[in-house]
């Protein structure tokens, strides 16, 4: 994700000059993102501490679209919870809609991403914001970023709308978890800006089955396009 011009503006229709380097087509002529929501240890794995139900299910599925995100040269954009204990989001009586007991606690294994999904050699931005002509720089030519955040929403960091920008994906691809919270908080911001996401059903998991169907039910009011891992592969 990084010199010279704006990387969305070098991007040409197929058939007339190579891709950007870190974007990729699912069909001719479309740029897509893979979106990868906090499919870190502590969610993810059953011992871990804040398991999403039927998250250990989907793992295999998580890691198809990440291979392939690689194989096809598909920019592959990973949040992550990067919490201390004094965040406004840990509680010792939580709700478990705004409020979660301890997880993903910086310098822990809980925080690692899982094996499935790791990236190999990610740009991390953080709660630092940068100019949008150095966040271009820094990101050009990068196939795999990682934002932090202290809260569900990714759109927290100050990094994630500006990037969103740079990449001007014509689809974002969205998985992970979980589907009611953090999720649920990425494609409304997804949405909100403007972009088309597709919502990978099997490769992502929710808390609460009531909160997930009325987040579904949300989103296809919203045209996010429902789709699966089978079907994400087999259009890149």
């Amino acid at each position: 994700m990084a010199v010279a011009k704006d990387p969305a503006a070098s991007v040409v229709r197929l058939g007339r000059s190579p891709a950007l380097p870190g974007v990729s087509r699912s069909r001719p002529g479309a740029r897509v993102v893979l979106w990868d929501v906090d499919t870190q240890i502590d969610f993810v794995d059953s011992g871990g501490k804040l398991p999403v139900p039927g998250a250990e299910e989907v793992r295999d599925a998580m890691e198809r679209l990440v291979a392939a995100a690689r194989t096809a040269g598909i920019v592959h954009v990973a949040s992550a919870d990067d919490h201390e204990l004094t965040d406004p989001e840990i509680a010792d009586d939580p709700d478990y809609e705004t409020t979660f007991p301890a997880h993903c606690l910086r310098g822990t294994r809980g925080a690692l991403k899982i094996p499935e999904t790791e990236q190999g050699d990610p740009l991390p931005l953080g709660a630092t914001p940068y100019p949008p002509g150095l966040l271009r720089e820094l990101v050009r030519g990068r196939r795999e970023i990682l934002l932090l955040k202290k809260t569900y929403s990714v759109f927290a960091n100050p990094s994630a709308e500006p990037l969103l920008e740079i990449l001007d994906p014509e689809e974002v691809v969205v998985f992970g978890v979980a589907t009611d919270v953090c999720n649920h908080a990425a494609i409304s911001g997804l949405l909100d800006r403007g972009r088309r996401v597709a919502f990978v059903e099997d490769a992502s998991r929710g808390l609460s089955e009531e909160r997930v169907a009325r987040c579904l039910a949300e989103w296809r009011e919203r045209g996010v396009r429902f789709t699966t891992a089978a079907d994400i592969l087999a259009g890149w």
